[in-house]
């Protein structure tokens, strides 16, 4: 019986992504580690070096058997196959071949955590670093909202989601305050 090869994330040991993609390529599972060029500088040089798009993790294409996840489980650096509970789940083709796309493309890019509407983030640098609010958006401008709860009055100002850290989503904080 013929099982569908689809896309999984594996999650790997810390700096062991490369390490895992040559292992698995040298089984003959099909995988994929996004990666993009970056500058590193030091205090006497430059150079260019290949960094994980997102560190540690990488992609495998196999089919959902014992036999194909035991493959990729048993080689040297892998943590696990990301899912709930004990049931792995693939990633969409289309999720793939997008980052495949754009770092083909000659666009700049960077990983970037998922900052959802409604998430309470920090401020990583600039005149509001450290300050903490929720994250919304106002006609396709990111906003920064603090507030005084005493006061019920709230101001917002407008920040770049690279200058944010996400702290928790909103459930989780209403989560905490109940």
């Amino acid at each position: 019986m013929s099982q569908n090869h689809e896309w999984y994330a594996v999650r790997a040991r810390s700096n062991c992504e490369t390490k895992i993609h040559s292992i698995l390529a040298e089984k003959g599972i099909e995988n994929y580690l996004p990666t993009f060029r970056e500058v590193h500088q030091w205090k006497d040089r430059k150079k260019v070096v290949e960094q994980p798009l997102f560190p540690g993790y990488l992609f495998v294409r196999m089919a959902n058997c014992r036999e194909s996840r035991l493959s990729v489980l048993c080689s040297d650096g892998v943590v696990n196959i990301l899912g709930t509970g004990e049931t792995i789940e693939a990633i969409p083709d289309e999720e793939i071949e997008a980052v495949r796309r754009l770092l083909t493309s000659s666009a700049r890019c960077q990983a970037h955590p998922l900052l959802q509407e409604g998430a309470w983030v920090r401020v990583k640098r600039g005149a509001l670093k450290n300050m903490e609010g929720l994250l919304v958006r106002v006609k396709n401008e990111t906003r920064l909202v603090l507030s005084i709860t005493l006061l019920s009055q709230s101001v917002s100002t407008e920040i770049d989601v690279s200058d944010v850290q996400c702290l928790r989503s909103t459930n989780e904080r209403i989560r905490r305050i109940a």
